[in-house]
């Protein structure tokens, strides 16, 4: 592998100018593509395999006039001062409702004096819009004459708003969210490379891969119906692991000219050692994100695979046109500084100032076990609201204050209570070809007299006579316990005993319930999947048991601290307000499972890029403890810097209005904090000092069973054009010359000299 990857380097190295066009051509391409391809259509939470879709089906069957998925909109009037039942205000209303139905798509529009849908203190009205087609076939034509009419209809006296799936979806912050967490990783990049030029490059092909990733989703939009949700994803992903990837690279580039390397040898040999990192990192991530399919739900399922092309397109850029662009710049890519040397004491006249990262690592190698329970412990607490989780879909009532969508939503709730907001479709189906009236009235009757129920329609048969219709409207509002229970009470078998039929439900509150629970049962086998391939991916990595395990066992801690902290904030309140969440609820259903996976594959990327240069050091003939030191002392900074662009461009995506890019951007970069900060700087230090050479330890059978990739490029420092035959001056950093032989080098932590030959 490394040496594959290290001709890659050297040959795009050489032939930098045609990489580059390559890419520049495929830029341009799939932009032209997609320029002539359609606008991606919205969201379709269709959930096959629930309960509530197959209620759904049965409705889109018998009884196709009623369009039960097609796309909705509630138009909300109020008066404040009068009644909407007055002169104006009536013929206003009359007048907007025959606007809504002049759209080629609306399939009807009911009269709310004509179908009772005035408040009782006569302040309220509404009209419910039903269209032809689901809300991802909504043509924007549809959408833009529903907010024109909308909008004609308001007056000083008369409120108009509009909520449902109709509505135009616009992410308000998305772009300026995302060019602020560039902002922040451009910062940090300068920090760490003291170049700007040097920090330029992983920003500028981050952006370059996000581009044709963005360009190429937007082309397979309408064949493969990628919602818009799908683009914002694949972007945060994008952004962060390819600026992360290409940093590695650009990073591990610098330190081989430090060594002495000329650069086309220093791009080769980056990009067969950190390149290999790279792309068994970006495997993990693309594991992850396609082990998202195995839940069985589209939009996730799109979800996953937009972003792990996203990712794959990263990995291709970091090993192929970042050794190109580093060609291209020669010279301007400047080395690292040198270390500072010390002043204090005679004996360390000269010697380099440790930096941050190794006298952390000593400080754990000193404590290993209290630092172990100390980050355990913190991460078992802050994870203790996890088990308080409650799963739904977002709502109208998730969004700010300022749309239109809550706006309605608040009317609906204030004039007619908070259940019209979450009507509940009950379908009854009899067995033996008829009577399904009959059933559906006993059905009715038997709802009627619960106190969780508001208000119950009168049954409406099919032509066919085998099935019945009523809506149902709860007490409560749409996210709330109570109204997740009467759904599960409604479809109780015992409803329609005695009447040989049967009740399902549907409605947004139903397919809540039904995505909870097809969710969790999901959640298992996917874990079992994803962590069981990266499990055996890692043992190959690190020809170890037990560091992939520890790796493993790390990411638990993780993405159960990350969840709690969501729950805590997202569900339970807490800050809500600084982190701009205009009504805390339900999480969303899809985002634990979401988020194990995306946190599950960059958990990984920092597990291989710091421990790979721990066993590079180990394999080099350095001990345990002085391999954990020696990775920390070329990996923590830039592991660091990495973490703070990944969870600064995940937090950008915080100021986004849709609440499902909202949470998931909390979401990873708290549980990304968590990971990088205090499992792999901290725990991982901790259990590896503890372990000592039994965590490289691999069974004599499975290691014939393993093949050896040569990650670490072991093989590449035996090559002809090592750093010591180059220049016999240049700094060693852990590796042997090119006769084998391994200098020894100054570890300080005990004091003594170690390397090879010391016998430490």
């Amino acid at each position: 592998m490394a040496s594959f990857l290290s001709r890659l380097g050297r040959f795009s190295f050489r032939r930098r100018w045609l990489v580059a066009l390559l890419w520049v051509v495929l830029l341009v391409g799939t932009g032209v593509l997609a320029g002539r391809a359609p606008t991606a259509p919205p969201n379709d939470f269709s959930m096959p395999g629930t309960e509530a879709q197959q209620a759904y089906d049965l409705l889109e069957e018998r009884f196709p006039e009623l369009n039960a998925d097609g796309a909705t909109a509630r138009v909300v009037f109020r008066v404040e001062d009068g009644k909407v039942t007055g002169p104006e205000a009536k013929e206003a209303v009359q007048e907007a409702v025959r606007e809504l139905g002049n759209n080629p798509q609306v399939a009807r529009v009911t009269d709310p004096y004509a179908t009772g849908s005035v408040s009782k203190d006569g302040s309220t009205a509404y009209a419910q819009v039903s269209y032809t087609v689901p809300s991802s076939k909504l043509e924007e034509s549809a959408r833009t004459a529903l907010q024109d009419t909308v909008k004609q209809a308001r007056s000083q006296e008369l409120t108009v708003e509009v909520g449902g799936n109709a509505v135009s979806e616009v992410a308000a912050g998305g772009h300026s969210s995302e060019a602020m967490g560039l902002a922040v990783a451009a910062v940090v990049l300068v920090i760490t490379f003291g170049s700007l030029l040097a920090a330029g490059l992983p920003l500028l092909t981050a952006v370059l891969g996000v581009g044709i990733g963005g360009l190429a989703i937007r082309v397979l939009a309408e064949p493969l119906g990628l919602g818009s949700t799908t683009t914002g994803l694949a972007t945060m992903i994008g952004l962060a692991v390819g600026i992360d990837y290409a940093l590695f690279v650009v990073s591990r580039y610098r330190a081989e000219l430090a060594r002495g390397r000329s650069r086309e040898e220093a791009a080769g040999h980056a990009v067969g050692t950190a390149g290999s990192a790279v792309v068994f990192a970006g495997l993990t991530v693309v594991i992850a994100l396609a082990g998202l399919c195995v839940v069985g739900i589209p939009i996730l399922t799109q979800m996953g695979l937009a972003a792990a092309g996203t990712v794959v397109i990263a990995v291709l850029i970091a090993v192929t046109l970042i050794p190109a662009l580093l060609g291209i710049c020669g010279r301007r890519i400047a080395l690292p500084r040198p270390p500072r040397p010390r002043h204090r004491g005679k004996d360390n006249e000269g010697l380099p100032r440790p930096s941050m990262g190794v006298s952390w690592a000593r400080f754990v190698a000193r404590r290993p076990v209290a630092v172990l329970l100390g980050g355990v412990a913190l991460l078992g607490v802050i994870a203790v609201p996890a088990a308080s989780l409650k799963m739904g879909l977002p709502g109208d009532e998730s969004k700010p204050d300022s749309t239109t969508q809550r706006r309605a939503y608040d009317l609906v709730a204030d004039g007619f209570g908070p259940g019209f907001n979450g009507p509940l479709t009950v379908v009854v189906q009899a067995d033996g070809g008829g009577g399904a009236q009959a059933a559906a009235q006993s059905v009715a009757k038997q709802i009627s007299g619960r106190k969780d129920v508001a208000a119950v329609g009168q049954p409406r048969p099919s032509k066919s006579g085998d099935t019945a219709v009523l809506n149902v409207v709860p007490a409560t509002s749409p996210p709330s316990p109570e109204t997740a229970d009467l759904v599960h009470a409604l479809r109780d078998p015992a409803l329609a005993s005695g009447s040989d039929a049967r009740v399902l439900v549907a409605g947004t509150t139903a397919m809540n319930v039904d995505v909870s629970k097809k969710m969790s049962d999901a959640l298992i086998p996917y874990l079992a999947l994803v962590v069981g391939l990266a499990f055996l991916l890692l043992i190959v990595v690190f020809r170890s048991l037990l560091v992939p395990l520890k790796a493993a066992l790390g990411f638990l801690l993780s993405v159960l601290a990350g969840l709690g902290a969501v729950v805590a904030v997202f569900q339970w309140g807490w800050l809500a307000s600084l982190f701009g969440i205009a009504e805390p609820g339900p999480v969303m259903s899809m985002m634990p499972i979401f988020m194990v996976g995306v946190v599950f594959g960059l958990a990984m990327d920092y597990e291989v890029f710091l421990v790979t240069r721990m066993r590079e050091a180990y394999v080099h003939g350095q001990s345990p403890t002085d391999s954990m030191i020696s990775g920390f002392e070329h990996s923590a900074r830039v592991v660091t810097a990495a973490a703070v662009i990944m969870i600064s461009v995940f937090a950008s995506f915080m100021g986004s209005d849709e609440q499902m890019l909202k949470t998931i951007g909390f979401g990873l970069a708290i549980a990304v904090l968590f990971d990088a900060f205090v499992v792999r700087m901290a725990l991982v230090p901790a259990v590896l000092t503890l372990l000592g050479r039994s965590a490289w330890h691999l069974p004599r059978w499975l290691d014939r069973l393993v093949p050896d990739l040569d990650v670490e490029g072991e093989r590449l420092e035996r090559e002809p054009g090592g750093p010591t035959a180059m220049n016999p001056d240049a700094p060693y950093d852990g590796g042997p010359d090119s006769a084998g032989r391994g200098p020894d080098r100054v570890i300080e932590t005990t004091g003594s000299r170690v390397g090879p030959g010391s016998g430490n």
